[in-house]
């Protein structure tokens, strides 16, 4: 999923994936994305947090965890563990998050460094 703010100034959303070419031993991967840091971070299931934008652009990796995402016109859409959100709403009115489930959010920040490239493809 990415995540980013419109001319509008609110954020938007679209579906799609990480762009991977063939590889060795039949494998697939993407180029390699430059980044600054990867953190892990917990928050205890019925955790929710208010609006707010992305502190930086970065990947989010939810390890554990289902939670319901929303953005200032009302439409949703739902991180499941193994879900990549490209997050680049830095600015503007920005988006909420609820957990849905008992488990904890576990998740992977993954700061990327300025002007990287991220091969995200829509769906």
């Amino acid at each position: 999923m990415r995540l980013w703010t419109g001319e509008d100034g609110n954020s938007h959303f679209e579906e799609g994936a990480i762009d991977l070419a063939p590889g060795s031993r039949g494998d697939e991967l993407s180029d390699k994305i430059e980044v600054v840091s990867i953190s892990f971070q917990e928050t205890a299931s019925g955790g929710a947090f208010a609006w707010h934008t992305a502190p930086i652009r970065q990947l989010v990796i939810t390890l554990s965890g289902t939670l319901d995402f929303q953005i200032r016109d009302g439409k949703h859409f739902v991180l499941k563990p193994g879900d990549v959100l490209f997050a680049e709403d830095t600015i503007g009115t920005g988006h909420s998050w609820r957990l849905m489930d008992e488990s904890p959010w576990r998740r992977a920040y993954v700061v990327l460094k300025p002007g990287a490239s991220v091969p995200f493809k829509p769906v």
